[in-house]
């Protein structure tokens, strides 16, 4: 059987985290492209991606899959700096990989053009019409809120049932693309924006600073003033803020791992935990059994607060005439010392007579 305890590896977690924003990309994005836009449909076809992949890879790689959520978790001291790289790369990957196969299977249709069908962000005269500075104050609001649920999700403070922290998560993806489709097509993720504005033509490419820019604004806000919002809570990992060393020894990263492994790591690391401790009682669950520590060796002898024990003292030879010292039968011939306890003074032979009976 293999160890459940081991840590993720850099290939496994770069993996988890290419493989979650592919399915983000391809099944949101073509949900979009199929459903001709439907509301319904597409908003919770990216939440219930989020649910989905978080299940199934969150305890590897924390489930960022989208660079704001990155950015968020190490600003917010969940992800040490040293992290960025990684993730972002196979983000930018996986939302690139899932852009490719949607234009190339969409080919599959006569007729069809890539330029400006493949769900694809906008706003201007290249969408409907909403100007340029109100897209970018909208995504940075949706990100700083999609942000600030995801860090209070994950909060070792929360006591929410660790099962139902991606349900929440997705389920403010949905909202939050109910909110915003027909403005900018609802970006909070320049991984998704990228991934399939490069195959949408000239004029999605141009629009696609905004939705870089705007989402990592609004992760780098909540980020940054969620400890002052709502509290620290565990000590940030090494690396991580403001701070590029110093801080704890590494916790766990942010996001779904840290809490499915607690109780598995012996170390979140935890931190905890993240992130190392045991782990919490989650609310409705039953108290866990709790094994009793061993029994410490009895105390030794004349410790404080044991009986001191009956101590057999050496014999030593008594003096004769000493207190508590039986008198000694004196032989005949054996004179006694004069003065002792037993030998009344003015005792002419120093001795005790003993007459035999006639």
């Amino acid at each position: 059987m293999s160890d459940t305890t081991d840590t993720p590896t850099t290939s496994q977690k770069f993996t988890a985290e290419t493989l979650g924003t592919f399915v983000l990309v391809f099944f949101g994005c073509g949900a979009a492209m199929r459903s001709g836009g439907d509301y319904v449909a597409t908003g919770l076809t990216f939440g219930l991606t989020v649910v989905v992949m978080a299940y199934a890879v969150g305890r590897i790689s924390g489930g960022h899959f989208n660079p704001a959520v990155t950015l968020g978790a190490v600003l917010g001291g969940r992800l040490p700096w040293n992290q960025v790289g990684l993730y972002m790369a196979a983000q930018l990957l996986g939302g690139l990989l899932a852009g490719a196969v949607l234009f190339g299977l969409n080919h599959g249709f006569e007729g069809f053009s890539a330029e400006g069908n493949m769900a694809q962000n906008f706003f201007g005269d290249q969408g409907t019409g909403f100007a340029w500075w109100a897209a970018l104050l909208l995504e940075i609001i949706l990100t700083a809120v999609f942000l600030w649920v995801i860090l209070a999700v994950t909060d070792e403070r929360n006591e929410v049932n660790v099962a139902m922290g991606p349900l929440a998560i997705g389920l403010a993806l949905a909202m939050i693309h109910f909110a915003s489709m027909s403005a900018t097509g609802t970006s909070v993720n320049p991984a998704r924006s990228i991934g399939v504005g490069v195959f949408a033509g000239t004029d999605a490419i141009v629009q696609l600073w905004l939705f870089v820019v705007a989402p990592l604004l609004g992760a780098a806000i909540a980020g940054l003033t969620y400890p002052v919002l709502f509290g620290q809570g565990a000590a940030p990992v090494a690396g991580s803020g403001l701070s590029f060393s110093g801080g704890r020894k590494d916790r766990a990263p942010a996001g779904y791992e840290a809490q499915w492994n607690q109780g598995q790591q012996s170390s979140w690391g935890q931190p905890g935990a993240a992130w190392g401790a045991p782990p919490q009682q989650q609310w409705g669950q039953p108290e866990p059994y709790q094994q009793q520590p061993p029994q410490q060796p009895p105390a030794q002898p004349g410790q404080w607060g044991q009986p001191e024990p009956y101590q057999q003292q050496p014999q030593q030879p008594s003096q004769p005439g000493q207190w508590g010292a039986p008198a000694q039968t004196q032989q005949p011939g054996q004179p006694g010392a004069p003065g002792h306890w037993g030998n009344p003074d003015g005792d002419d032979d120093g001795r005790t007579q003993v007459r035999r009976p006639d």
